[in-house]
């Protein structure tokens, strides 16, 4: 009997838990939405992995909530070493600090260290002597009285992974005694960790390795899959054959079977959990109940946006143009009190808030144009114009009402959900025969049984239920309370007192007659035992019975645990713990924590195995009559949701002396409440509370507000509470006598006196503001207001008629503002009628004629009209007398031919008015009346054409009698009456029936009047008398041709003819649609008969929608549009310069503008960018572009603008670039003083000084000539020099020469540098030798000279050796050279015999190379590289070698960009 209880049980509780899931989902989300200020606020911080929930929904000014300033570090680490978490929390008031940790508790103080450095400001938790146990999730908890925050860490053990097949091997090291418990435990703990991960989704692997110590994910993962190949669909035919009996055995190493309970276990809750609701019930998604609407504003005004949803959200997502709305200046986003009504208000409204505007709730979105208009009608000068608000026109929906409604709707919604929980309940408990069902009470500490939050959709019930079909799993999972000392002691003592409260609980069973199970009663306790395992006794027979569902059970129990490690990350949605002891009971026991880090299909064997292992040691061998089964405890079993709100209260903004009311509604009739304000209990002998309850719903009412009744009101029942705040306001208001005589409208006459005068009162101070037509009055010699605290007066004095309008009196003060509207009438006399006088009728005997009333009436209805009339001709005016408020007059004394005029005077109660003269009138004169406008055809038929036209604007001064019609046919020039003989068509239209099917006719119509018929009209256009045709097919083949930046040219064919069907095309318009704009603007005004067009005056670059429609007599076809938009360019083309004689290099002198122009070709119009020495130009200089060129224009050059100017063109196909070398100069300097030195025998080195220019123009170069004394012109010996000296060779001994260096670069050369006279001239003579004897004597005869004889003695010949080594007596120099320009190097050797030079560049030979002029003249080498590049740069060397020796000499050669 005790074991059928149990399995009832078992079941009861497994249904209850189910219920209660859904039911308790369904009632958290409602809270939320619905205005309960019990549910917090979770949010996120600006540092990630941090957690914020919010207690209040506002913060009071300078309070925050706690946050972190950083995240936690997770530490990896061996064991045996320490652990340290760093935390810095900051918030107002400083927040405490706690440290918790996933799967287990750290209240050893010797292990777990937390203290804190005031001097860094950190919060520290230390963990001693890790060991694997320690391995876990550490949380950092910062409360204060506004919130809390919590950030997560992980510390990891580091350790090596060998054989992933030997579960012992994957663990952790720990100290642990070799002996047979621990060998069984390791064994229990590997079917445990196997069976997890073969059951779980890959995304928890990583959990489950971190939940049981193994290190190496990924070889655990390798051997997963193998063995989930090796089984195949093993776990799809164990659930096909889910009736067929299960036997259980503790081997470990058939995991299979526990992964196949635990998707058995998943289908049978999935397939429950969709039973228990309603099918309407199970998806609450949210959707517009009203959409937002286009809205038409003009300029200066307000939009408005408005929409009602299905379910409350506290907010919705606007955007335009893919942008999101947040609240601001320009933007005001307001949400009603019940969360359905949702509003967007754009305040001043331009052209640029022309846009479409959208709204998205949940998954679901609407949109709305938003249309700014010009103003219609601007505001006087010096005058503001109101603004206005503008909402979504052409629908009377009143959205205030369509939201309370479905309020009213949501809260029925959510009753009749409880009551099919209910109504489902008692239907399973009467199908299980009624059998009495023992109730479970546990002896831990209560607390709210709530969902796992799997992901932040899960906001709303509609989410929620949708993915609790999909994931019950998931769902179903609940939370882990604390436990106490308290419970634990009952806990130890559970197992004596099981028999007694069996027997108590029996009887108390049958004393209340309850066959069924109350899910909303206490139930009996199951007390721990041995690691969170409870015994009941049982026969063996119904233990092998209820094995299967027990097995199932546990599982089930099994799997809620697995959720448990992640509760501290939902504790914003639990319940508090006076409201939870009253609900659940649960169980605490020391096993559980162990049992939360197990997966599902694993509860089973761990109590098989420890079962076997006790049996063991106590050398149980034998059959007991009675055998004890242990399962695992089943925690967190709902029992009882107990009274809940189905909503709570609501803020209240109440008023000084009117009431205030505060409602909130319960599940249950039968319950008492409290009422508390600001956390005082109301009293019922209160006078100024009155409380009642009206079935479920109680009621506070405050009867007359004081300002001491603002404050925070709370309601208790059965331990449920809702607060609501009251806040009580004293706003300024109107005395109510006097505001019911202000609202009547003030009448005076011009020039008299207005008051008006109203009493207020309110909180002080208060601002008083009057207005007249929305324009603030301000004091002036007209106008006096008298502004005083209870009271105040406005005085208009000498009103005009001008004034009459709406006075307005405007009252603010902190607590709010109101206004009332009162209107000034100022009664004045009326103006003149309005003319001209129209003529009526003007016949031989009367004259009748209308006018026009007064525009002002001056506030007073016209009576009479006073008429005078004179004869054309005469002075005097004859009075008429007074004519009725009638603005018409029939004058029948009139004599034929002569001519009359009248004048009209308004008169009122005010007075009479200025008088209206009109023109002459005829009596009796023929006027015929004008001709009308051509007639239209309306339709034409085989046997029928329906013609109309206008009435003529010329009516001849009487009535028009009627008209004549007259038609022709096509080709005839005789006119026929279509009217009958002698009568008249008095209407404006006509059917002509007597008509020629297939002939064309045309029409005219004339006007006839009392003086007889006026002219006819034009002739109308033809139309042929024939069926109205069909409108012609769509046109097939539009393309586009060709395209431009300012036009694009199309072609199509025109559409076939199809009889009955579609007729002949007869004409085409082209319709275009720029793609910003929803508008379609027609091309062509007329039909166009050919099937091309160029659409021109486009927008460059801008996008374009096209289509066409064909027309004929019968109507249009249906538009034919382009299946893409098209681009005002032409077709794509790479950028590419069409001028081929552009320069690459230019010399501008100074002063002159430089102009630089490149034409080229690119298509669509390309990017141009001007860059000097590769950074953009200055903003100086002068970009002009074009289509198809770009010209840059310096209008003064400088040499500072010197340098390389490249353009960049550049477009969606491609980039091209040209550069061109610009070199701003002026004619040189001169040089420097000359000086001549001489280095070797006949040779003479000129050295000069530098020019100025040179530093700044490294182009600049120098040229030498030089003069003989023997010639007279002067010569070049040296050009394009870039140093300051030159060796000029072959200077002969008695001569004089003379030097000039000049200065050259691109723009020219300068003056000359004249140097000093080198050399003398010796004096000229002849000398004759007469005789010459080798030997001592020698004879020479001068001829100048005294013929003497003389004998000169010759000392004795001797040879001398003159040969010697090579030797540079002028080294080569250091060079530095611009790129592409000339470099000369020079030098000077000397040797005997003379020697052989040779020239290397980085040990390479130049002297067959072409490139170099390389020449040797008395000893001066010289080369010339005639444009220096990059290869030209290194190391040169020249070498001068003869029998006697070797010299050389080298130099480097440098590049200058």
């Amino acid at each position: 009997m005790n074991n059928s209880c149990n399995n009832s049980s078992d079941n009861g509780r497994q249904t209850l838990q189910q219920y209660f899931s859904l039911v308790h989902r369904y009632i958290q989300h409602f809270n939320e939405v619905s205005g309960n200020k019990a549910t917090s606020i979770r949010r996120r911080s600006k540092i990630p992995g941090v957690t914020i929930t919010q207690y209040v929904p506002q913060l009071p000014e300078g309070k925050s909530t706690p946050d972190f300033q950083c995240k936690l570090a997770p530490v990896s680490t061996k064991e045996g070493k320490e652990a340290v978490f760093k935390a810095v929390v900051t918030g107002e008031p400083k927040p405490a600090v706690t440290w918790k940790r996933v799967k287990g508790n750290i209240l050893d103080k010797e292990k777990y260290q937390m203290t804190f450095n005031e001097a860094t400001g950190e919060h520290i938790l230390k963990i001693y002597n890790l060991s694997s146990v320690d391995a876990d999730t550490y949380k950092c908890i910062a409360t204060n009285e506004y919130g809390k925050a919590m950030c997560t860490a992980l510390l990891h053990l580091t350790d090596v992974l060998t054989n992933p097949l030997d579960f012992r091997k994957l663990l952790r090291k720990t100290k642990v005694d070799d002996n047979e418990n621990q060998a069984k435990k390791y064994e229990a703990e590997e079917e445990k960790f196997w069976s997890a991960m073969l059951h779980a989704d890959k995304k928890d692997y990583e959990k489950i390795c971190e939940t049981f110590g193994v290190v190496d994910v990924h070889l655990v993962v390798r051997r997963v899959e193998e063995i989930r190949r090796e089984r195949g669909h093993k776990d799809t035919a164990i659930l096909s054959d889910e009736g067929a009996p299960q036997s259980h055995s503790g081997n470990s190493n058939d995991s299979n079977t526990f992964m196949n309970q635990g998707m058995k276990r998943d289908v049978e809750l999935s397939s429950e959990n969709d039973k228990l609701l309603p099918n309407e019930h199970q998806a609450l998604a949210v959707d517009f109940l009203v959409k937002i609407q286009e809205v038409k504003a003009q300029e200066r005004e307000d939009a408005l946006f408005e929409c009602v949803l299905s379910q409350p959200l506290p907010s919705v997502t606007w955007m335009v143009k893919n942008s999101v709305l947040e609240e601001s200046d320009k933007y005001n986003i307001m949400v009603s009190d019940h969360k359905l009504i949702h509003r967007l208000l754009i305040r001043d409204c331009t052209h640029l808030d022309k846009a479409i505007y959208s709204v998205k709730a949940g998954s679901v979105s609407c949109n709305a144009w938003l249309v700014v208009e010009a103003e219609r009608d601007s505001a006087p000068t010096g005058e503001k114009k109101r603004r206005k608000l503008t909402v979504a026109g052409g629908s009377s929906i009143d959205i205030e009402k369509v939201a309370k409604e479905q309020q009213i709707k949501n809260q029925r919604e959510m009753e009749r959900i409880l009551a099919a929980v209910k109504a489902k309940q008692a239907e399973e408990q009467r199908n299980q025969g009624k059998k009495p069902t023992k109730r479970i009470k546990f002896a831990g500490p209560s607390s709210v049984t709530n969902l796992e939050e799997t992901s932040e959709s899960e906001e709303t019930i509609g989410e929620t239920l949708q993915a609790g079909r999909k994931k019950q799993t998931k769902t179903r999972e609940l939370t882990e309370g604390s436990t106490n000392a308290a419970d634990e002691n009952r806990a130890q003592d559970g197992l004596r007192g099981n028999d007694r409260r069996s027997t108590t609980q029996t009887q108390s069973e049958k004393e209340t007659g309850s066959d069924t199970v109350d899910c909303y009663e206490e139930a009996e306790e199951y007390e721990e035992k041995e690691g969170g395992e409870f015994e009941m006794e049982d026969s063996a027979a119904a233990d092998r019975s209820s094995s299967k569902s027990k097995k199932k059970h546990g599982q089930r129990k099994q799997a809620n645990n697995n959720c448990n490690n992640d509760n501290e990350n939902n504790e914003a949605n639990d319940f508090d713990n006076d409201e939870v002891n009253s609900v659940f009971k649960r169980d605490s026991s020391n096993s559980a924590k162990k049992d939360k880090q197990s997966n599902r299909g694993v509860g089973v064997q761990k109590a098989s195995n420890k079962k076997k292992h006790r049996d063991k040691e106590k050398g149980a061998s034998v059959a007991r009559p009675k055998r004890k089964r242990r399962v695992p405890l089943i925690e967190d079993v709902v029992i009882d949701p107990g009274v809940h709100f189905i909503w709570g209260l609501s803020d209240v903004n109440a008023v000084i002396g009117e009431s205030a009311e505060l409602t909130c509604k319960l599940s249950r009739e039968h319950c008492k409440g409290a009422w508390f304000r600001d956390g005082t209990q109301i009293s019922f002998n209160d006078e100024n509370f009155q409380m009642w309850q009206e079935g479920v719903i109680h009621t506070l009412v405050i009867a007359k507000c004081e300002e001491e009744h603002s404050g925070k009101y709370r309601f208790e029942a059965d331990g449920r509470k809702t607060e609501a705040m009251v806040n009580v306001h004293d706003p300024p208001r109107f005395v109510k006598e006097d505001l019911k005589a202000f609202t009547h409208p003030v009448t005076v006459k011009a020039g008299h006196n207005a008051i008006f005068k109203l009493a207020f009162v309110g909180r002080q101070p208060i601002k008083i503001h009057w207005y007249r037509e929305e324009e603030e009055l301000q004091e002036d010699n007209n106008i006096k207001i008298e502004r005083l605290s209870k009271n105040s007066r406005l005085l208009l004095t000498r009103c005009q008629r001008k004034d009459t309008g709406e006075i307005k009196i405007k009252l603010k003060n902190e607590d709010g503002f109101t206004e009332a509207i009162s209107q000034l009438i100022v009664l004045d006399k009326p103006t003149c009628p309005l003319g001209p006088a129209e003529v009526m009728e003007s016949s031989p005997v009367c004259i009748e004629f209308k006018w026009r009333p007064p525009k002002d009436d001056g506030g007073s209805p016209v009576i009479n009209y006073i008429l005078e009339r004179q004869q054309v001709g005469r002075n005097t005016w004859k009075k008429l007398g007074e004519v009725p408020g009638v603005p018409c007059y029939r004058d029948g004394d009139v004599e034929h031919g002569r001519k009359y005029s009248y004048r009209i005077r308004a008169v009122t109660a005010e007075g009479v008015s200025e008088l209206l003269e009109t023109d002459d009138m005829q009596a009796g004169t023929l006027a015929f009346p004008g001709s009308p406008a051509p007639p239209k055809i309306i339709d034409a038929y085989d046997d029928c054409i329906n013609l109309a036209w206008a009435a003529p604007k010329k009516t001849g001064g009487s009535r028009i009698l009627g008209y004549i019609l007259e038609k022709r046919k096509k080709g005839s020039n005789l006119w026929s009456t279509v009217n009958p003989s002698g009568e008249l068509i008095k209407e404006k239209k006509c059917a002509v029936k007597d008509v020629v099917s297939g002939l064309e006719y045309e029409f005219r119509v004339a006007a006839v009047n009392l003086s007889g018929p006026g002219e006819s009209s034009s002739p109308s256009e033809f139309v042929c008398a024939r069926d109205p045709k069909k409108p012609p097919g769509k046109i097939t083949g539009l393309k586009v041709t060709e395209t431009s930046y300012s036009h694009f040219a199309l072609i199509w064919t025109k559409p076939e003819e199809r009889e009955g069907i579609q007729d002949e095309a007869k004409g085409y318009f082209v319709e275009i649609r720029n793609a910003e704009f929803s508008e379609w603007s027609r091309c062509n005004s007329t039909p166009m008969i050919t099937t091309s067009y160029s659409v021109k005056g486009l927008r460059s670059m801008n996008l374009y929608w096209v289509r066409v429609i064909a027309m004929n007599d019968g109507g249009e076809s249906a538009p034919e549009e382009m299946p893409n938009y098209v681009m005002a360019m032409p077709l794509p083309v790479r950028p590419k310069f069409t001028n081929q004689k552009m320069k690459s290099f230019m010399v501008v002198r100074a002063g002159n503008s430089v102009r630089i122009t490149v034409n080229f070709e690119a298509s669509p119009r390309p990017e141009i960018m001007w860059l000097k020495d590769n950074v953009p130009v200055a903003k100086r200089v002068t970009v002009s572009n074009c289509d198809d060129s770009s010209q840059l224009l310096i209008p003064s050059s400088e040499r500072s603008d010197s340098g390389i100017y490249s353009i960049l063109v550049k477009n969606l196909v491609g980039q091209e670039t040209f550069s061109t070398e610009v070199r701003v100069t002026d004619d040189p300097k001169p040089p420097g003083p000359v000086e001549l030195e001489e280095n070797v025998p006949g040779t003479v080195t000129v050295v000069w000084e530098p020019s100025p220019d040179e530093k700044r123009d490294d182009r600049l170069h120098y040229t030498v000539s030089k003069l003989d004394s023997t010639k007279h012109t002067w010569a070049t010996v040296a050009d394009r020099l870039f140093n300051n000296k030159f060796t000029v060779c072959n200077i002969m001994e008695g001569r004089e020469y003379h030097f000039r260096v000049y200065a050259k670069n691109d723009m020219g050369i300068s003056a000359p540098s004249e140097s000093p006279t080198w050399g003398r001239e010796k004096k000229r003579g002849r000398l004759k030798i007469h005789n010459v004897h080798f030997c001592e004597n020698l004879t020479i005869t001068f001829s100048h000279f005294p013929l003497e004889r003389f004998v000169v003695s010759l000392p004795s010949r001797r040879d001398c050796d003159f040969r010697c080594a090579p030797t540079f007596i002028v080294p080569l120099k250091l060079h530095t050279a611009p790129k592409g320009y000339e470099c000369y190097m020079s030098c000077a050797v000397t040797g005997n015999p003379k020697p052989r030079i040779t020239w290397y560049l980085n040990n390479i030979s130049l002297n067959t190379n072409s490139n170099y002029y390389i020449s040797n003249t008395c000893g001066v080498c010289s080369m010339l590289i005639l444009r220096v590049g990059p290869k030209d740069m290194g190391e040169f060397v020249i070498t001068a070698e003869n029998a006697l020796g070797r010299a050389e000499s080298s130099t480097l050669l440098s590049i200058r960009e």
